[in-house]
């Protein structure tokens, strides 16, 4: 990362929830200064009742108990750069959490310059098998600031190692991983409907993501790099979840029971993902089009697009 519904609401009970989001969550904030403004007519992230961050060294001390009293739902948290950097602050991010009872799971992020074995291995050695935590993430994008790593990525070697990445992970987890893409890294490697089948969480800081994202159905969204939430001091990427209240429990609710069944199959996490559960389906229900969604809520990831 950057640096860095089942259920139908009615009009006065969605609007009360939203403003609850913009006290608690400054979600209606950019950063604390304004409403966020996204410049098309598609929905927006006040639009979304399941909100969370992620968050790395860069957050420094993090107050978990007030990141929940706040009302953030989720967190993803650095793990891994590579194949031999562990974030500073992973293994206190990931007890606060817990801790402080927020939902959580954590990423590797992508280094394009060492065996992918290697950096899912490493992954895996630094972070905590949990049946309840959040699937694990891998994060690509590309690193052309990097001191160390600016290789040029090419399409297929790069599909390759995410493959390498990705399965492992999910062998060792038992839980498919999710993808996070910027919007760079997606056009360049993703858009032609690699790794269709994985859950996927976009970055999209300027418009919803049907703008920049095409037809491809997103699970979660990072709408927001300098947002503001209690208990951190600082800046925070913001993200929504695309689904509602009753998808989002039974996503969370279920993650034990995806984690028995790939210990339970002779293929591990491959044989529970072809089988879902409940968990499992509130990731990967087909995108609706713009014109089928449900105002205010998507039921369903939704296609998207957008520009940074």
């Amino acid at each position: 990362m950057i640096r860095f519904a089942d259920f139908q609401f009615r009009s006065r009970r969605r609007f009360g929830a939203l403003a609850a989001l913009c006290l608690t969550l400054s979600a209606c904030g950019g950063g604390g200064s304004g409403m966020l403004d996204f410049d098309d007519n598609l929905p927006k992230p006040t639009d979304y009742p399941i909100h969370g961050i992620d968050v790395s060294k860069y957050q420094g001390e993090i107050d978990w108990n007030a990141v929940a009293s706040s009302g953030v739902k989720f967190a993803w948290i650095k793990a891994t750069e590579g194949g031999d950097h562990l974030d500073d602050r992973f293994q206190a991010n990931w007890q606060g959490a817990k801790q402080a009872g927020v939902p959580h799971g954590a990423y590797l992020f992508a280094y394009w310059c060492r065996a992918p074995i290697d950096e899912a291995m490493w992954f895996e050695q630094n972070v905590p098998v949990e049946d309840d935590a959040l699937p694990p993430v891998l994060d690509v994008e590309p690193t052309p600031d990097s001191r160390t790593c600016r290789r040029r990525l090419e399409r297929d070697s790069t599909v390759a190692a995410m493959k390498v990445m990705l399965e492992e992970m999910e062998r060792h987890f038992g839980k498919r991983p999710i993808i996070y893409t910027s919007i760079d890294f997606y056009r360049a490697i993703l858009a032609d409907g690699a790794f269709a089948d994985y859950p996927i969480w976009v970055r999209s800081t300027k418009h919803n993501p049907a703008v920049p994202y095409g037809d491809r159905a997103w699970n979660f969204w990072q709408y927001q790099a300098d947002g503001t939430v209690p208990g951190i001091d600082g800046n925070v990427d913001r993200n929504a979840f695309s689904g509602d209240q009753t998808q989002w429990r039974a996503f969370v609710d279920g993650q034990t029971a995806v984690a028995a069944a790939a210990r339970q199959g002779a293929t591990g996490g491959a044989q529970a993902y072809a089988q879902p559960t409940q968990a499992q389906a509130a990731l990967t229900q087909p995108a609706q089009t713009q014109a089928a969604l449900a105002p205010p809520l998507s039921l369903a990831p939704m296609n998207g697009s957008g520009s940074n």
